[in-house]
């Protein structure tokens, strides 16, 4: 019989002729076939983070700036460690295209914050809303009924009225220094109101510009309350702890915005209802966009067209149509106060154009290529949405050859692209000559087809009210340089710092003081 020692030695040695075989198999598998255990594409290089805080203790305030700096230093796609997030930063047009262009359908969903989530109903707006038979409709609605060809041109004289208002307003304040954000903001968000609830609110200016007003100040606590870090949003599971308090926050302001909303959207049901009741519309009937998405929210519509869509859809069109345009109208202006001889150029053109004894009106905007090219420009420098709306893919995928799983965090640093001297010469130079230069802005528009310029955007995704965006654009910096001589108030020294947030605002707003060109009073009446 063996002995305790022969079994305990024969154990042992079967023991380590078992593991030997298995590490030889691993090896052989590993040699063959890679590891197993990790994916077949490496992810992306990118800085290393502390334990389960990742990178977050080195994120500064400029993160645009800061993205692009780790760009120059770990190439055109990165990994960042945020918290239990993972983040991918992409900054080149090749691995761009490879996202909205190739690989859309995976890339399309957004990556909504908390605050984001309560903002917008659970994302039933267009902006946040998950890629599917919702999201199609909604923007289907939202294109179709509000920013067609015909519809835009239908409120023409909405915003020229609008806008000759406002240079009213200016003449008014000659010599005097003027908040030139606030200016385009205010003026917008009335060419806005009035295109979604101007018919329900009817012809009481007074109301409607009360209603403006009330949803200006609110949507710029929107604006801000979505751009505040959020703790929450790195570690969800601390989401219903709410610690620094902005979902209750953001709850408040959907509470505020709804008490605005529901009684407009009542007497705009009341308005449909009647209207309904009648034989046929009369030929003098007007519809706001509001009315549409209720007489939509009667029908088969009404399936999925609730009043929580309906106030999320509205709010899109709220920020998305006044934030960027205002903080584009102070950048443009920004700039020519910083080069004053391109500002001569630009009110040359519109000498040439329109005239000095006329107004400027819509028609005049398709000659304005200089001014064009002034806009673009200024969106190349300083785009409204340097980082854009973050991407989450909804399956594992690859993208320039390193794996991206699901669910990761993808930013497109528009910020990086536009200033990439292998794409721009002299990238960091206002240079407005660049956009009229045949053999370089061929398709460099706003439709997002060329990868080196994407301020709205690109692919499903981009940016739905590009049409009247643009026309606004042109249409208030023509007007403002047709109209007046610009200068800084005494003693003020130009800032074009940027600060970071949902969208890219100057750090420090831009006064300036207006001087009449003409001295005909009553063309602007």
């Amino acid at each position: 019989m063996a002995s305790a020692a022969e079994i305990i030695g024969t154990n042992i040695e079967t023991s380590a002729l078992f593991l030997l075989t298995v590490l030889l198999l691993y090896t052989l598998w590993r040699l063959y076939f890679g590891n197993p255990f990790k994916p077949a594409s490496p992810l992306p290089p990118g800085p290393f983070g502390f334990p389960v805080v990742g990178y977050l203790p080195f994120l500064r305030p400029d993160l645009h700036h800061q993205f692009t700096d780790l760009a120059g230093k770990y190439g055109p796609i990165f990994k960042l460690q945020l918290g239990s997030r993972l983040c991918m930063v992409v900054s080149s047009p090749s691995l761009v295209k490879e996202i909205v262009r190739d690989q859309d359908a995976i890339f399309g969903n957004r990556h909504p914050t908390a605050a984001a989530l309560i903002a917008t109903y659970g994302g039933r707006d267009i902006a946040f809303a998950p890629l599917g038979n919702y999201w199609r409709e909604a923007r289907k609605i939202f294109v179709r009924e509000m920013l067609s060809s015909k519809n835009i041109r239908a409120c023409h004289d909405h915003r020229r009225e609008e806008v000759r208002k406002a240079i009213r307003s200016l003449r008014s304040k000659s010599g005097q220094a003027v908040n030139i954000r606030e200016l385009a903001s205010l003026t917008e968000m009335n060419v806005v109101t009035r295109m979604i609830m101007g018919s329900t609110l009817g012809s009481d200016e007074e109301k409607r510009e009360k209603v403006g007003e009330m949803f200006r100040e609110v949507m710029g606590k929107f604006v801000a309350t979505l751009g505040e870090p959020n703790i929450s949003d790195f570690f969800p599971w601390l989401e219903r702890f709410d610690l620094q308090g902005i979902q209750g926050k953001m709850g408040n302001l959907v509470k505020v915005v709804g008490d605005i909303l529901e009684p407009i959207i009542e007497e705009g049901e009341k308005m449909v209802s009647e209207k309904s009741q009648r034989d046929g519309r009369k030929a003098g009937d007007e519809k706001d966009f509001m009315q549409i998405l209720l007489e939509l929210k009667a029908g088969e519509a009404g399936k999925f067209l609730d009043f929580g869509a309906i106030k999320a859809i509205l709010e899109d069109i709220v920020i998305g149509g006044t934030d960027t345009t205002a903080t584009t109208v102070e950048w443009v202006m920004a700039v020519l106060l910083d080069d004053l001889e391109v500002m001569k150029q630009v009110q040359n053109e519109l000498e040439q154009i329109v005239g000095m004894n006329s107004t400027v009106e819509e028609l005049h905007l398709p000659k304005l290529t200089y001014l064009d090219a002034v806009v673009k420009e200024t969106l190349r420098l300083h785009p409204p949405l340097p980082l854009l709306v973050p991407r989450c893919p909804t399956a594992t995928s690859q993208v320039g050859g390193y794996t991206i799983p699901k669910g990761t965090r993808v930013f497109l640093n528009t910020h990086a692209l536009h200033r990439d001297p292998q794409l721009w010469d002299n990238p960091l130079k206002f240079m407005p000559e660049r956009f009229l230069d045949p053999g370089l802005v061929s398709g460099l528009d706003y439709t997002g087809n060329d990868f080196r310029f994407l301020p709205f955007g690109s692919g499903r995704r981009i940016c739905a009210g590009i049409p009247l965006a643009e026309k606004m654009l042109m249409y208030i910096l023509a007007s403002l340089l047709h109209s007046f001589d610009w200068r800084l108030s005494e003693g003020e020294k130009l800032d074009l710092s940027d600060g970071f947030g949902i969208v890219a605002r100057k750090k420090t707003p831009l006064i300036a003081v207006p001087t009449p060109r003409s001295s005909n009073s009553e063309l602007y009446h």
